[in-house]
């Protein structure tokens, strides 16, 4: 059998449902956990694994989660919004290694889309997810001491704010919470209800599922700094474990919103991570100042710009850079000069303008190419004695 030791690696890398009621069970064996739901099925249901359970409703999953409690199991809780890829994967795969429980959160958050966002176009692929997950949990049942995937929590929008309808308007009417001033730079500045809707969703989730351990991906890097600071201000008995970003070959980090870069942009869109990583040869070569580290990954975006835009329109890939940042660790404040004890942050983001002049017979992605697609990518500049 695959060791757990080799479970870590790879993860590095890159219903059976019965009958439906409201009852609790006491606990049994492991290989016998049927916890029941009030949901009922949906029509793949009969598709999943047969230890994991789908929940839309609140008290069904506390009531596992209490029974989980009882027999002394540990849950890691991975949220994922769906349209899930290798990157997800991985979280499971970490969470698994570190708990017998893992719970997949599937839900689309509006309240982390401004009001001219892509909530509409986010890509929503359910049927596609839960077979993702039954072959992950089959891969991990031959997996010696490794967890299972034993719940998928897929709430409604009106199970998630029960009270007033979800407000992505300014200054918004409901409950929130807010990280001043994190949550207002770099991806709060571009989008400024963004981290308030993460940071709300969030401590809704935790409170619902009350999980040991949660678990995010270094590729969302201010998310994560804002997740460490929402469970260490207000006291929540979790630890946070940061995954390393997943990655194609050539770099590009992946991201459910890939599906729409098509050829075309897919080629031009790793302009980002090759601007940072020449930012980050700066640092490793001994640079410290903001300007000897930063300039490098300014003038290749600059470069890459001009290029695509001398070229055809049928034939070029448009694209607006956001920021490139070097941001300090815990604050994502702007650094003048990085303390090499305490290391940056290099972070940044880039917009994809909609394929000029498609061609047909050209791979255009999802929605044709008519999408912007926000990039974003980041790395740690660890500190150096």
């Amino acid at each position: 059998m695959t060791s757990i030791r080799h479970l870590r690696a790879a993860a590095t890398c890159s219903y059976s449902t019965a009958s439906f009621c409201r009852v609790y069970r006491a606990p049994v064996a492991r290989n016998a956990l049927r916890f029941l739901s009030s949901t009922p099925p949906l029509r793949d249901a009969k598709h999943f694994a047969p230890e994991t359970k789908i929940f839309r409703d609140v008290e069904p999953l506390r009531q596992f989660r209490k029974a989980a409690f009882l027999s002394n199991r540990t849950v890691g809780l991975v949220p994922t919004m769906g349209a899930l890829h290798e990157g997800h994967l991985s979280l499971v795969r970490h969470a698994a290694s570190e708990n017998t429980d893992v719970v997949v959160t599937i839900y689309v958050n509006p309240t982390q889309f401004g009001l001219n966002e892509d909530l509409a176009s986010y890509p929503k692929t359910w049927e596609t997810d839960l077979r993702m997950l039954h072959t992950l949990d089959r891969e991990l049942a031959s997996v010696k001491g490794a967890g299972r995937v034993t719940a998928v929590f897929a709430p409604t929008t009106k199970t998630m704010y029960p009270m007033l309808p979800p407000d992505s308007s300014i200054p918004g009417v409901g409950s929130f919470i807010e990280m001043r001033p994190l949550g207002q730079l770099l991806e709060g500045a571009s989008r400024p209800v963004f981290f308030r809707g993460v940071a709300t969703v969030c401590m809704k989730l935790f409170n619902i599922c009350q999980p040991e351990r949660v678990y995010f991906g270094q590729k969302d890097i201010q998310q994560t700094v804002v997740i460490r600071r929402l469970v260490k201000d207000f006291h929540l008995p979790i630890d946070v474990k940061i995954v390393p970003t997943s990655r194609e070959p050539d770099g590009l980090a992946l991201s459910s919103r890939n599906v729409y870069l098509g050829a075309r942009r897919r080629t031009v869109g790793i302009v980002l991570n090759q601007a940072l990583r020449k930012a980050e040869a700066q640092y490793k070569a001994g640079k410290r100042t903001r300007g000897d580290i930063l300039w490098p990954a300014s003038d290749h975006a600059d470069q890459t710009k001009m290029a695509q835009d001398s070229l055809e329109s049928h034939k070029r890939a448009r694209f607006e850079v956001d920021y490139i940042s070097l941001a300090d660790p815990e604050t994502m404040e702007e650094l003048d000069e990085v303390n090499p004890a305490r290391g940056a942050i290099l972070s940044g983001a880039v917009k994809m303008m909609p394929v000029e002049e498609p061609n047909s017979s050209e791979d255009l992605g999802v929605g044709g190419g008519q999408i912007p697609v926000r990039l974003i990518d980041n790395i740690v500049l660890d500190p150096v004695s």
